[in-house]
């Protein structure tokens, strides 16, 4: 089977079919980005003690975030030109260098600077499980495919901070990333002995290698500014100049964009609003998922007094709603479209969002459980089909550049989310001797943050709604 083809609907999606193995070694792949977005949290206590750096453990998750944020465009148009296989090896490759190099690592600086290196690889990583699933699945099974991807997400969220835990606890934090080796080592010789793509005859398109470095300045510069604007102070002299460089350096992107033959991005294909309605969705999803991530939990353990196990349970409700209708959506937007279903999840996300202003000081745990599922749920028939929908629009030259743009729409959005939602509750709350908000304050600062969330979830539902109708047939047929 190669990426061109175009499956029938008897082999079907599930892991017995002979497409099987590819789509385990995408979700091999994927569990390496999702684990270590979730399993480094509770271990970083333990890390900052053996090296006496405190200061310091922002940038554990900071630099793995701004690395793997910032190249995810990049590594989209890179695989449309190379190939998704060469692109996704070297994602994987990275991770399996970097994750070698923190668990070896002698100070916090160097285990900063190789989660550097882990994100560059989970830059490519997601992207691209995204895009070769499109390549291989009929529109009818996409959204299954994908469901199998998300549901990764969903294990991880719940096995990500237990086992790190408990290596930290009872073995080593370097465990931690010692884990990664089997994964990665098996997740790359499963795809580079079964998947094979068209090879590719033809002149190729030259890369505009100075476009793909403006891109990933200014979006480092951006990203960088929005996650550390909180510690630097909006104001302040540091954050201005990053984000305007960085504002800069998207500008000549931009301008380069217009007058090369072949830019890093085709920018025109956002004037499509079959492309840019998903984009822009995808930007609120970041914004939504980040808030709830953050401050549910807050919520419950300095609210409700709930243990963190019992904290971490209402949080993983959202990642059990998510693959759960992610996975059953192609039913759906085979019957009524692609932009009815999206509207449908987000209505569901403005519901769950509303739903969250109810929580008070005497919410029991269930109830806060029930209102993330539905978030959840909403988010698996939103963001599964309007990605779908954007990918079976182009042809496999322009699918991973679209779905690269998604993706970092997404990381995008989650960045402006920690600097939104942490500006909101700093500017209400009284900090105690733990760094946590004290007393009335953290419920008004959370509430605050289920009033933005509500608000960004009405204009997640407004982009949705700005998807052009589906056109019948042509949804019906993948472009490859």
């Amino acid at each position: 089977m190669t990426a061109g083809a175009t499956p029938t609907r008897a082999e079907g999606v599930g892991l017995r079919s002979e497409r099987g193995p590819i789509l385990l070694s995408l979700m091999l792949s994927t569990a390496l980005v999702a684990l270590d977005a979730t399993i480094l949290a509770t271990a970083a206590t333990t890390i900052a003690r053996e090296f006496d750096a405190f200061a310091l453990v922002p940038w554990l998750f900071s630099a793995y975030t701004l690395a793997q944020a910032v190249t995810v465009p990049v590594y989209g148009r890179l695989s449309d030109v190379f190939g998704r296989k060469r692109l996704m090896l070297l994602g994987v490759g990275l991770f399996l260098i970097g994750s070698v190099l923190c668990a070896l690592a002698p100070t916090m600086l160097a285990l900063i600077l190789a989660r550097v290196v882990q994100g560059l690889g989970a830059g490519a990583i997601m992207p691209m499980s995204m895009t070769i699933a499109s390549d291989i699945y009929t529109v009818a099974e996409r959204a299954k495919a994908q469901g199998y991807l998300a549901s990764v997400w969903a294990i991880s969220s719940v096995a990500g901070p237990t086992l790190g835990g408990v290596f930290s606890q009872f073995v080593s934090w370097r465990w931690i990333f010692w884990v990664n080796v089997p994964l990665a080592v098996l997740a790359a010789v499963m795809l580079w002995r079964r998947f094979t793509e068209p090879s590719g005859d033809g002149e190729r398109e030259p890369v505009d290698y100075l476009g793909a470095t403006l891109l990933t300045g200014g979006s480092t510069l951006l990203v960088l500014g929005l996650l550390q604007a909180g510690e630097w102070g909006w104001g302040s002299a540091r954050t201005v100049a990053v984000l305007a460089g960085g504002v800069v350096l998207l500008a000549l992107f931009v301008f380069r964009s217009q007058r090369v033959r072949y830019p890093i991005l085709r920018l025109a294909v956002l004037r499509r609003r079959v492309i840019a309605a998903p984009t822009v969705a995808a930007f609120m999803i970041g914004v939504i998922v980040l808030g709830l991530s953050t401050y549910v939990p807050i919520y419950a353990q300095g609210v409700l007094d709930a243990e963190p196990l019992v904290a971490g349970f209402a949080l993983a409700a959202l990642s059990v709603g998510w693959p759960l209708t992610a996975t059953l959506s192609g039913r759906v937007y085979l019957r009524v479209g692609f932009r009815i279903t999206g509207l449908i999840g987000s209505a569901l996300v403005v519901i769950g969002s509303a739903l969250a202003l109810l929580l008070g000081e005497h919410t029991s745990i269930w109830q806060v459980a029930a209102t993330c599922f539905v978030i959840g749920a909403g988010m698996g028939l939103t963001t599964a089909p309007t990605l779908i929908a954007a990918q079976t629009s182009v042809d496999w030259s322009e699918r991973g550049a679209v779905t690269g743009t998604n993706v970092f729409s997404r990381s995008l959005g989650s960045a402006v989310g920690v600097a939104a939602f942490g500006g909101v509750v700093n500017a209400v709350a009284t900090v105690g001797p733990d760094g946590m908000p004290v007393g009335a304050d953290l419920v008004h600062g959370v509430h605050l943050v289920f009033w933005c969330s509500l608000g960004v979830a009405v204009l997640l539902a407004l982009a949705v709604a700005l998807m052009p109708r589906d056109r019948g047939a042509v949804w019906q047929t993948p472009k490859t």
